[in-house]
């Protein structure tokens, strides 16, 4: 054969070679199927100091937990009247049960809250205080009560609207929110020039009606003619004592509108809800932030109620104080020095 038809035949069986391997299908490299991660399913249990048909603290909790559960589908669960020695077992007893959000309601839990946040990183926890955590635990939200703000205002309607210049503060414990709140009362009688005096009296007992009874007839004998209560069921002996006294004495109470229980010497109440920050602060631990500080003001929370049997002067005026202390022009001091 031919030198020149040898080259062209083995040209053609090479191109040929070529061109079928190019025509041959690739054979498929192996992929793994791709990795899921089921959604985290949340249980939240919520944890008590009083009952939860106290219609006042403890019921603002119970109803921002049933919100939580009926607006971002949580099963919940909650305990009541749980006492600060037993709060720890009930919060261990929850993570067991596979709970992931705890929250407790009340200032008394934060130490316990705090010391389970860090021992469970894997469980998200929501604790109330009055002052941010020092080194808080990455898994903890606080909800800082800020009660002293909502008592500025307090104090402001109470200089304008007592006639003996003398006014009460009845509170249930000498804890430092308290403290705090008469300290707020002062500044705001100090910022308008008031010179009303403020005397602070505590029950030992947020609860106690009797007790309660007894401090509201004492200060009222002093010629007291405006009481700012800071109580939850005791509020029911103050309501008792101004109903029964000789002169006009003014109440305002704390947490829930309670007008129903003395109509006449009803002015107003600080209004709280703890439903929209907890679903606020769920919907971000749902999203992946596992802790934060959530203060709470007249722009988150708190509200005060349209004062009763007022001027509409003394209306307009604290509705601009209200406006002052939501834009911030109005800053209340922190102050929770004991009072001698």
């Amino acid at each position: 054969m031919p030198i020149r038809r040898l080259y062209s035949l083995v040209s053609w069986v090479v191109l040929a070679l070529v061109l079928i391997q190019c025509a041959a299908p690739a054979t498929p490299t192996p992929v793994a199927p791709e990795a899921t991660t089921p959604a985290r399913v949340y249980r939240m249990a919520s944890i008590f100091p009083g009952v939860i048909t106290d219609a006042d603290y403890n019921t603002l909790g119970y109803i921002g937990t049933t919100e939580v559960s009926r607006n971002l589908g949580l099963e919940t669960a909650y305990s009541e009247s749980v006492a600060v020695p037993d709060v720890e077992r009930v919060m261990r007893e929850y993570i067991a049960d596979g709970y992931n959000i705890i929250f407790t309601h009340g200032g008394q839990f934060i130490n316990q809250t705090v010391t389970l946040a860090r021992e469970f990183p894997d469980v998200n926890f929501i604790a109330e205080g009055d002052a941010p955590v020092e080194n808080p635990p990455a898994n903890m939200w606080l909800i800082d009560r800020n009660f002293h703000v909502g008592f500025y205002a307090i104090g402001a309607l109470a200089a304008q609207i007592t006639q003996t210049g003398k006014i009460g503060y009845l509170g249930g414990l000498t804890l430092p929110f308290s403290y705090a709140e008469v300290h707020a009362m002062q500044q705001a009688l100090a910022d308008l020039g008031s010179t009303a005096t403020l005397k602070p009296v505590w029950v030992g007992d947020f609860n106690d009606p009797t007790k309660a009874r007894e401090l509201a007839d004492a200060i009222i004998a002093e010629d007291i003619d405006v009481i700012a209560g800071s109580l939850n069921l005791g509020m029911l002996g103050v309501f008792e004592a101004v109903k029964s006294a000789s002169k006009p004495v003014w109440v305002t109470a704390k947490y829930t509108d309670k007008s129903s229980f003395a109509p006449d010497h009803y002015v107003t109440s600080l209004l709280y809800d703890f439903a929209g920050p907890l679903q606020a602060i769920v919907s971000k631990i749902m999203a992946g932030e596992g802790g934060g500080y959530y203060p709470l003001g007249f722009d988150t929370g708190v509200a005060l109620q349209p004062p009763k049997h007022v001027s509409d002067e003394v209306r307009a005026k604290m509705e601009e104080i209200n406006r002052r202390l939501i834009s911030g022009e109005i800053q209340v001091i922190k102050n929770i020095e004991p009072i001698q």
